[in-house]
Formats: structure tokens, sequence, C-alpha cells
């Protein structure tokens, strides 16, 4: 298994699976603390709009003078590819695909066959119970979660994740792990649908929603309600949409299928959305308009 201190992750190497926008994300950390990286993805255009993402992402920071290294040298520590065999090789596996159970089954069966008995085997799962994806592997004692919230590079809360069946020591080591990478741990000894921070959140924006979708308050008074009355960084509505609408449907769908219907808006309205493809700043439109550049403008029906 990984090293027991922080001084002994130095030199490991990372598979992240999933280009998406919070699997690049875990890929810039990992590198950015030195770790050699591979990110994966099934597709070609996804592994290019994560690598201009991540390049994006380094020359910020390293704008504001965030970066101890330049761009290029974190950028040259991840390797862009379609297999999964770099898993043959990697201390730890991170899986950041769709939020959804059966593909993450099925990559966790594969994962598993081609690991090394040592590497853990994490998920960035948001809502889908550890135990559940353990079930798809022989060796569910190193399964556990590693739930980073995004923008990866610039949020510093991480979830670990502790299945029915992962061995203590790991998650204990994955906790240290988290701080290696600059991150602070919470540490979630009970595997349920949602964990933690997710269950907490769902329940703001269950109401959040519906007070919305019956026409009470507008997204961005309620967004400017919670930053200013609760000091939240960002409102509920910003944060799903940097999220991506699509996946909280799919989350809000998941935690209906296991029982959770308390914790989901009681309107369709984020059905609605994606059904019109606004799915979030990704694509321009959700709960607001994004100008090109990123900025974020309220949301007006035309005509």
């Amino acid at each position: 298994m990984a090293g027991r201190t922080q001084d002994g992750f130095a030199g490991q190497r990372v598979l992240v699976v999933g280009a998406g926008f919070m699997g690049a994300g875990i890929a810039q950390v990992c590198a950015a603390r030195g770790l050699r990286v591979s990110l994966g993805d099934v597709s070609q255009p996804a592994l290019d709009r994560a690598r201009a993402g991540i390049v994006a992402s380094l020359q910020k920071l390293a704008g504001k003078g965030q970066l101890t290294e330049s761009p290029q040298t974190v950028l040259d520590r991840i390797d862009f590819g379609l297999a999964l065999s770099p898993a043959a090789e990697a201390d730890w596996i991170i899986e950041a695909a769709l939020e959804n159970l059966e593909l993450k089954l099925k990559l966790f069966a594969e994962l598993d066959r081609l690991a090394r008995p040592e590497a853990v085997l994490a998920s960035n799962t948001s809502s889908i119970p550890i135990t559940r994806l353990a079930a798809a592997t022989a060796h569910p004692e190193r399964v556990l979660g590693l739930h980073f919230f995004g923008p990866v590079p610039l949020m510093g809360l991480v979830e670990v994740v502790k299945g029915q069946n992962t061995d203590p020591e790991a998650f204990e080591r994955s906790a240290e792990f988290i701080r290696f990478l600059g991150k602070t741990p919470v540490k979630v000894a009970r595997d349920i649908p949602g964990f933690v921070m997710n269950r907490v959140f769902s329940a703001a924006f269950r109401e959040a929603v519906d007070l919305v979708a019956e026409g009470v308050v507008s997204p961005e008074d309620l967004d400017a309600g919670m930053r200013l009355g609760y000091g939240w960084a960002a409102g509920p509505f910003e944060i799903a949409d940097n999220a991506g609408l699509d996946t909280c449907a799919l989350i809000n769908r998941f935690l209906v299928s296991v029982g959770e219907k308390n914790l989901t808006p009681r309107s369709d309205l984020v059905e609605r959305l994606v059904a019109q493809g606004r799915v979030g700043r990704k694509v321009g439109k959700g709960f607001y308009r994004y100008t090109p550049d990123g900025k974020r403008q309220p949301w007006r029906d035309e005509g």
C-alpha cells in the first residue's frame, strides 16, 4: 500500500479515470504536488478538452503567483490516454466517471483486475455508496471514496468515505494522502447515499429549487441571500451550474432510487432545464447565462 507519512507519497503514481471537469481537476492537483499522473478517458475529444482546461487553469494560477513551478513543468507530469493499462503501475486509482452506477460497476471490476494488490481504488462519486462499488471487486478492502469538490484546484475539501469493508488502515492513509495534496479531509465513517456534505447541500438545494419553481424568488436573489446572509462563498444555483445540472439530475434520480426522495426537489425544474440543454456553466447556460469569457449573468427568457 501507499506510504504512511506525507513524505512517503512523493514519487507515487496516480491514475485518474474520467477526463471531465472533476477528473481533470484531480489530475492537475496531483501533478502540482509532484506526482506522476495518467488521465484516462474513452473519448479523445474529452482528453483534448481536459488538457486545454488544465493549461488554462495552470496559467491562471501562475499569474496569481500560486504555482511554485512553471505550468509546463506541471503539465509534463500528466499523460493523457484512452487505455486503462496505467492501472497496473498506479499507487492510487481515482475513478471520476459519469455519476452512473452501472458504468462505475464495470469500471471498478476492470480496474480491480488490472491494479496491483497494494493499490488503493477510490471513487469520486458524490452519491453512490462505496460498498455498492466495492461489491464489483475481488478486493473490497482497498475500495473507498475520495469525493473532491470542484473546481478541484480551488476547493480545499475532500470527503474520505469508508465502505463497509474498507480496511481502516487504507482509510486513514487516504486521509493522509488528501492532506499531502494540500486539501482538508472530512472523514465519513458510515457509508450512506450522498455521504455528508451532499446530503446537507441536497436539503438546501431541494428547498431553493422549489422556491424558484413556485415563483417565490429568483435564482440570483436566493444566491445573494445565501452568500450575504449565511456566508456561503457561492449560492446553491451557482454551485449547481458549476457542477452541471445533468449531474444534479443524475444524483437526484439515484437518491430517489434508494429511498432518499426527501433530499430531492418536489419540482421537476432541474429535469426540464436539462431537457432544454441548460446544463450549466460548461455549455454557457443553466440557471444563469454565461458570456464567452465565463462571466455569469441572470437568465432572461427571450420573447
